[in-house]
């Protein structure tokens, strides 16, 4: 669902380190003296909208797209095609220049000499949308056979998954507490394989389109922490630059070739002719079904706009962690208005997975924090030694 959006989030988290590490002392200056200002009123409620933003977006979309399969929904390409196609929302940040001068003086700046050419860029957007749009059409399918609140539990599992992948391509470390999200995270997805009655929550889906549903999520919850783990390696070894407009060019092509893939699917699959019929046999009615995919895009937008929006106020790992806030609302919201049955197995395998994305935010966290002590401690050495200089002299 917000795969585009989120995908960024995270390798945001992981280079910002890097970012700090390759600054010049006058950008360091500059972002110190920005991180310093008192945090007023307006801030604090940016903040808010921006947290609401997120949030809603994530449980709304996520709820409108399962009541769109609920109630006589049937193309899994357009459900695809809605949790890509709102991704020009992110445009005016090219052309509002108080976001540019916000970036600037937040966000680190490294200069390379040599950039990838044209080629190597468009190759490396065209085969991570096409990546992108296959993950998403594995969720479509995963939300059309699945009670949302399954849905959501296992999306957990991507962290997992991410974590894994990185180990091979990044060199990822693994510590206690990533072992221990890994593991957490892997037995909640599990444990919902056990579930013994799972055809209770719907009944308009069978035992072998339930599996179906389980396999394709679990399938896009790893096609996802694969894609995370070649975007952070597309950054390193192709890209060649951590800033902020490396990441929303990247948000911004990516999206539009997955959107573009996923309209050639609806189109190809010959879905499209469906949905005249699906749309008049839809069960709320017509306006209804328009409504439902509109404002379900709608919704991935505000989801969009609140992890932007953190990221500019604050930082990506922030985003990150609220994001996974939203973890427990689906599936409490699922059991208000889609009535499913939240079972002992459920009850579990949601504290296994917050257990686990807790235990992921806070290496990240701490990761973080060791980070800055470090180039405080490399800024504090270079002022003194340029003091000494200047003593010298």
């Amino acid at each position: 669902m917000k795969e585009a959006q989120e995908l960024q989030l995270h390798i945001m988290t992981q280079l910002e380190p890097k970012e700090a590490n390759s600054t010049t002392e006058h950008t360091n200056v500059t972002s110190q003296s920005t991180t310093t200002q008192p945090r007023n009123y307006g801030w604090w409620l940016r903040i808010t909208m921006y947290i609401l933003f997120l949030l809603s977006g994530q449980s709304i979309s996520l709820l409108l797209g399962r009541l769109y399969y609920d109630k006589g929904g049937k193309s899994k390409w357009l459900g695809t095609v809605v949790q890509l196609i709102g991704f020009p929302v992110l445009l005016p940040y090219y052309f509002i220049p108080s976001l540019k001068k916000l970036k600037t003086n937040s966000t680190a700046t490294t200069i390379h000499p040599k950039p990838p050419s044209t080629l190597v860029l468009v190759s490396v957007y065209v085969s991570l949308g096409l990546l992108l749009v296959a993950d998403c059409f594995l969720y479509s399918t995963g939300l059309m056979y699945l009670p949302v609140s399954t849905y959501s539990l296992i999306c957990a599992s991507q962290l997992a998954f991410n974590a894994f992948f990185s180990f091979f391509l990044n060199s990822q470390k693994f510590t206690p507490l990533i072992v221990n999200s890994l593991v957490l995270l892997t037995i909640s997805s599990i444990l919902l394989v056990f579930e013994t009655n799972p055809s209770s929550d719907s009944s308009k889906v069978s035992k072998g389109k339930y599996v179906i549903g389980l396999i394709c999520t679990i399938g896009a919850s790893s096609g996802y922490g694969l894609v995370l783990s070649l975007t952070q390696l597309a950054f390193k070894k192709v890209l060649k630059k951590e800033t902020f407009t490396a990441v929303m060019d990247l948000i911004i092509y990516q999206s539009l070739v997955a959107t573009l893939g996923a309209l050639v699917g609806l189109f190809g699959s010959g879905e499209w002719k469906g949905l005249k019929t699906e749309m008049e046999e839809f069960e709320l009615g017509k306006v209804s079904y328009i409504m439902t995919l509109v404002w379900t895009a709608l919704m991935w937008d505000v989801f969009a706009v609140g992890c932007v929006g953190l990221i500019f106020e604050v930082s990506s790992l922030f985003s990150n962690a609220i994001s996974v806030l939203g973890l427990p609302i689906v599936p409490v919201l699922a059991v208000i208005f889609f009535h499913e049955k939240m079972g002992g197995i459920k009850v579990i395998s949601m504290v296994l997975a917050i257990w686990g994305f807790v235990s992921y935010v806070y290496q990240q966290y701490l990761d973080d924090l060791k980070s800055k002590l470090e180039d405080r401690n490399k800024n504090e050495a270079s002022n003194a030694s340029s003091l000494q200089e200047v003593n010298g002299s």
